[in-house]
């Protein structure tokens, strides 16, 4: 057994006894703000657990705010290894190692930072897939090619146009559900952070033991493919049997402000209360 699997099940063989802990960190994804996380926060509290979702840095204002301020050079410079590093120092300051849950981005962040030890468990929500399993489809490289910027000014923030989110992101709902959660969520994003992606995630070790981790994804979700979710996921067969995945069908990559983000919540929820009740040889 794992040094991460025997901490989460607190070090014992036989019925695991108590809760690994109570604290969810949520890590949000690209282009949206921590906002997002909202209703998420308030159904696993009303669950008995403790809740964050810190904003990125230089994203802690509401979304319209930071909207405004487009082009944003501050938020235009940040790097994935800062953000991660960031959420590194949040978690190693906590009373007890968190959950971790994160979405698109936030995913590959939770996939980063399981491997360096941190977090009892991880869930990636239609996370951003790890290099080795990316498959360069034109239909994928098309969704993130105007995030990167290429030949673009890098110091200048990228905002997705509306056009863009409608069909990538909040694809299958009406125009007006579109706007009202582009309106909400949306936010200007660092195009080197976003190329970074596409290059740090040949950092993930698949075969290194890893605290228990579900993957999840949309069948409808174009900006993360379900393929490629699935395709991350049997990758990490090979090592720690604790790794499952779970697509949902008829979800798209917006898992906020609609009423499917409740069907994914149950079901991390149902899959945490398996981890506590695991019996263990």
């Amino acid at each position: 057994m794992s040094w991460q699997r025997w901490h989460f099940f607190g070090g014992c063989t036989g019925k695991m006894t108590g809760t690994p802990s109570k604290t969810i960190v949520f890590i949000t994804g690209a282009f949206l703000g921590n906002n997002c996380w909202a209703e998420w926060k308030s159904f696993f509290e009303g669950k008995g657990y403790r809740t964050l979702a810190p904003a990125w840095p230089y994203k802690g204002a509401a979304p319209e705010e930071l909207r405004n301020r487009q082009p944003d050079a501050a938020i235009a410079l940040t790097r994935l290894a800062d953000v991660t590093e960031y959420f590194a120092i949040i978690i190693s300051s906590l009373p007890e190692a968190p959950i971790l849950i994160g979405h698109s981005l936030g995913g590959l962040i939770v996939q980063l930072l399981l491997q360096r030890g941190l977090g009892v468990a991880g869930v990636a929500i239609h996370s951003f897939p790890a290099q080795r399993v990316r498959a360069f489809t034109f239909s994928f490289i098309k969704e993130w090619w105007g995030a990167m910027g290429f030949f673009t000014p890098v110091r200048e923030s990228y905002l997705m146009p509306f056009w863009n989110w409608k069909h990538a992101i909040a694809g299958g709902l009406s125009c007006e559900q579109q706007k009202e959660m582009y309106y909400a969520y949306a936010i200007p994003e660092s195009k080197l952070l976003i190329r970074d992606a596409f290059k740090w995630g040949k950092k993930i070790d698949f075969k290194r033991p890893h605290a228990p981790l579900l993957l999840t994804s949309g069948s409808h979700d174009r900006m993360i493919p379900a393929a490629l979710n699935y395709a991350n996921f049997k990758e990490y067969r090979g090592g720690d049997p604790i790794t499952e995945y779970k697509e949902f069908k008829g979800h798209n990559h917006l898992v906020f402000g609609q009423s499917v983000w409740r069907e994914e919540a149950d079901y991390i929820l149902y899959w945490l209360h398996g981890l506590e009740n695991s019996e263990i040889s």
